[in-house]
């Protein structure tokens, strides 16, 4: 390559998400122009760990080469071409370990971190350019404090990632939940019943918030506070009398916790790698309740319950607007970072503004919904107040 100045390697890990794509095309497309080399990993950090430094070894299925063609006919797709997965180096279980490094490894649990140190030596990768939420960004702290010149990019649809107001994925899972919600509503009101929606939320309440505060939903149940199922039953039936065509609306967040619940709802007890439980079931719990107490606020009589998890639908297909523009400027400022040689940085957006934090705030304090003053814990739903002054995404408590 003439004038080459050095190599860079891109990411993405973690849940896929509208955004991703144009996020690796905006580095790609200013990197190739101004000199580099770009590759693409596949899989997240499985790639790192899967590759064999060996000049003999076929290693197309973990890392490629990325030209303005492959990208160009990526960007205005969703999820990541580059795929990616919940691999994490540091905690990688034994029959992850892939086969030529079972020699070597044999614990339960194992640390590969000098493998993936070695593979990026061996492909050449002086930066290094990773894309996800807060546990895919953990290992990208463990990449900078080993000496690898990181600067990474937030990305998840709970937008929960410290550090910044908006991570890649978040506005376009809004907007759909809002879409679907409304469409959803007309069966809710056909049959004249409660309305039960379950969306992504581990710890924070932003994906519920929002589609609430935009109108889409009578009452919000957010993880940051642990609700009183009756109190909601009370409030949902009297929305529903209140509404001409006889239904009401919550939304609720997949780690939402009722009163007397001890944890989460978990579709299994299986944990990934960064030790999760796949979350999944509040909102069938939440409806079966509801169905049981309704009578008692609703004179003797039962209401009916129509449930729906969202779920992957809202985290399929093609960006909207926002997670177009967001991805190609985060993209671009990863880049002018690695220009100005200012690695170890997290790519976001502070007050309105486009800029970067060190990563290390990833291993912060969580970034939770202030629920002292944007939730109403009575109502259970936001606080429409205190906006002047405010940033798009303002439920912040994370600096």
């Amino acid at each position: 390559m003439k004038n080459y100045k050095g190599t860079i390697g891109i990411l993405t890990g973690g849940g896929d998400v509208p955004g991703l794509n144009p996020a690796i095309r905006a580095v790609t497309l200013r990197a190739i122009r101004d000199g580099y080399r770009v590759l693409g990993i596949s899989r997240g950090w499985a790639g790192l760990v899967d590759l064999i430094p060996d000049v003999q070894a076929d290693n197309r299925e973990h890392i490629l080469e990325l030209t303005e063609d492959v990208v160009n006919r990526a960007a205005r797709t969703g999820g990541t071409f580059l795929h990616t997965s919940r691999t994490r180096p540091s905690h990688l279980p034994l029959d992850s370990v892939p086969l030529h490094l079972k020699d070597k490894y044999s614990d339960k649990i194992n640390d590969v971190t000098p493998e993936v140190l070695k593979n990026l030596e061996f492909f050449g990768i002086d930066y290094l350019i990773p894309i996800g939420g807060d546990d895919t960004l953990s290992y990208a702290q463990r990449m900078h404090d080993e000496g690898v010149k990181t600067v990474a990019i937030p990305k998840t649809m709970d937008n929960d990632v410290p550090g910044t107001e908006y991570c890649v994925g978040f506005s376009t899972c809004v907007t759909r939940t809002i879409e679907m919600m409304n469409e959803l509503r007309t069966t809710a009101g056909s049959h004249e019943r409660i309305l039960v929606i379950e969306v992504f939320g581990r710890y924070a309440g932003f994906s519920a918030m929002l589609p609430a505060m935009a109108g889409a939903s009578d009452r919000c149940i957010i993880p940051e506070h642990i609700f009183d199922i009756n109190r909601l039953t009370e409030l949902l039936i009297h929305d529903r009398q209140e509404n001409p065509s006889n239904y009401s609306v919550v939304i609720i967040s997949e780690g939402a916790q009722m009163i007397g619940d001890s944890d989460m709802s978990f579709e299994a007890n299986e944990t990934d790698q960064y030790g999760h439980k796949k979350l999944g079931g509040i909102g069938d719990r939440v409806s079966a309740e509801l169905k049981k107490l309704s009578s008692r606020f609703n004179k003797g009589k039962e209401v009916n319950i129509l449930t729906q998890k969202l779920g992957y639908l809202v985290r399929c297909g093609n960006p909207d607007a926002m997670d177009s523009i967001v991805p190609m400027a985060f993209g671009n400022m990863a880049f002018d970072s690695i220009l100005a040689n200012q690695t170890g940085r997290l790519i976001s957006l502070v007050n309105g503004c486009y800029s970067s934090v060190p990563i290390e705030v990833v291993g912060g304090r969580k970034k939770l919904v202030d629920v002292e003053k944007y939730y109403n814990i009575d109502r259970l739903r936001p606080k429409y107040e205190t906006f002047e002054g405010r940033p798009l995404f303002f439920m912040k408590s994370y600096f």
